[in-house]
């Protein structure tokens, strides 16, 4: 085996970055022209030649090198030595950070589709639980119910604050660093603006030592940063169906079938196969994105390290969210033994003290402390907190307050009913019907409108290719 690095591997990258070096030398040619800076008999010439290399690249009988060095010989093989034309006002430097944006803009985009996707799903499941009632934890423990839509609300909040992070930096990364040539542009009066327009961008990176130096490794940074809190939380998510298979009748779970396995010893396992896969694929998200800031560290500006063609593919992300859309449909809710589980802890004792001060002015700390000690006398002799007698409850609160507990039987008993917790939370954004319907249709809303800016701006990059096509085709043709 040949342990000698190949260069041209260096150069090649991820993503699209052949393909975007073909629409920046399409992009770079019309431009030229245009600005008199290459006459229009030579751009033409040069541009037929764009379009030959082109032509030999798609046939895909050789994988070709994004680096111009590789690239430019071909050109010259198919239009003559004045085809360096091209190159006039650029650097190596400036069309390295434009296929990067390019790839940054290109992975973004699918991942905010691929987030809306989720979301989506997320929006359909909550829609039908809206009175599943669910244990919620925290510490691991069990702490208050909820219903299974108002824990899935959450988990579409976040997402949506994820593509929000994602729109965000879209925006700032889609900036054009072509015509910056290696730091401090040229004497040759580059449109910028037409490239960027023909490229699709909203802008430039106007200063054009920061265009290639360091302006690439805070987009970068920003784009890694984004998708790290998703792959954290989404990790999260992960846990928490997994902490349920613990359990000898998990109340959440996946659907038999293509998302677990069979144990190859133990016929009565069923192993949550994509659920483990999404946890650790998570993990190796997160450590792919703290590679762009390794890179980065500790270089001085100008350095190649952190300079990729690719500098955030895109792969492992889309491989998160796709499964992590393939899990959300694969969700089962068992709803009695979610109920059974609420029952058989003390997760509603906290609705006693703010009853306590609600119906009999008790200071809240005294309610508490009544409630706190109901649960260890009902743990201590094994019983549910609905199978602790009245009677003893009565007798807990005297011996404590030298008072009568001011709660007749009745309301005791409904205080400590899941329901009454659940459906009688007042608070915005509580887990009531009211509220969970209103979180619903705002959640809807919301991911309508990133669904048509999403719309708006794949529409956008189309008609900027259109345009380019059309105005390099005018040129390769005549």
């Amino acid at each position: 085996m040949n342990s000698k690095m190949d260069i041209n591997e260096v150069f090649r990258g991820g993503g699209r970055s052949i393909e975007f070096l073909d629409h920046i030398n399409q992009a770079s040619i019309v431009m030229l022209e245009a600005a008199g800076i290459v006459p229009t008999q030579l751009a033409r010439s040069i541009a037929r030649g764009i379009a030959d290399v082109m032509a030999v690249e798609q046939s895909g009988t050789t994988r070709r090198s994004a680096d111009y060095l590789d690239y430019e010989p071909r050109l010259i093989a198919a239009a003559g030595p004045d085809a360096s034309r091209l190159h006039t006002g650029r650097s190596r430097q400036d069309i390295a950070s434009t296929i990067a944006r390019m790839n940054l803009r290109d992975g973004l985009t699918q991942e905010i589709e691929a987030l809306n996707v989720a979301r989506e799903k997320l929006l359909t499941l909550a829609a039908r639980h809206t009175e599943t009632i669910i244990p919620a934890y925290t510490h691991g423990v069990q702490a208050q119910p909820t219903t299974f839509a108002h824990y899935l609300l959450a988990l579409t909040s976040m997402l949506a604050r994820q593509t929000e992070r994602l729109n965000e930096v879209y925006r700032r990364v889609n900036r054009n660093p072509l015509g910056a040539a290696a730091l401090s542009t040229s004497s040759f009066p580059l449109d910028r603006a037409r490239l960027a327009e023909l490229l699709g961008f909203d802008g430039l990176v106007d200063n054009a030592y920061d265009a290639n130096h360091l302006a690439p490794v805070d987009s970068a940074l920003e784009v890694a940063g984004a998708l790290s809190i998703a792959a954290v939380q989404i990790g999260q998510f992960a846990q928490d169906i997994h902490a349920q298979y613990g359990e000898a009748v998990p109340w959440f779970m996946l659907a038999a079938g293509e998302l677990t396995g069979v144990s190859s010893i133990m016929p009565q396992k069923r192993n949550p196969a994509a659920l483990e896969q999404l946890r650790a694929q998570a993990s190796l998200m997160i450590g792919d994105m703290q590679s762009v800031t390794l890179l980065a560290h500790n270089t001085r500006i100008g350095m190649f390290d952190y300079r990729l063609y690719d500098p955030v593919p895109c792969t492992r992300p889309l491989l998160v969210f796709k499964l992590f859309q393939q899990i959300i449909d694969g969700i089962v809710v068992n709803k009695e033994r979610a109920l059974a589980e609420v029952h058989a802890d003390y997760s509603t004792t906290t609705e006693i003290a703010d009853a306590l001060l609600q119906r009999a002015d008790v200071p809240f700390r005294v309610g508490h402390h009544f409630a706190s000690q109901l649960t260890d006398f009902g743990r201590g002799k094994g019983l549910k907190l609905h199978e602790i007698p009245y009677a003893e409850a009565v007798r807990i609160y005297a011996a404590d307050t030298q008072q009568t507990l001011p709660l007749e039987e009745a309301a005791f008993r409904e205080i400590i009913s899941a329901d009454y917790m659940v459906f009688g939370r007042r608070g915005v954004g509580g887990p009531q019907i009211a509220e969970v319907n209103r979180m619903l249709a705002a959640e809807r809303q919301l991911l309508a409108a990133d669904l048509a800016a999403t719309s708006r701006e794949n529409k956008r990059l189309t008609d900027a290719k259109r345009a380019l096509d059309t105005a390099f085709g005018k040129l390769a043709t005549k």
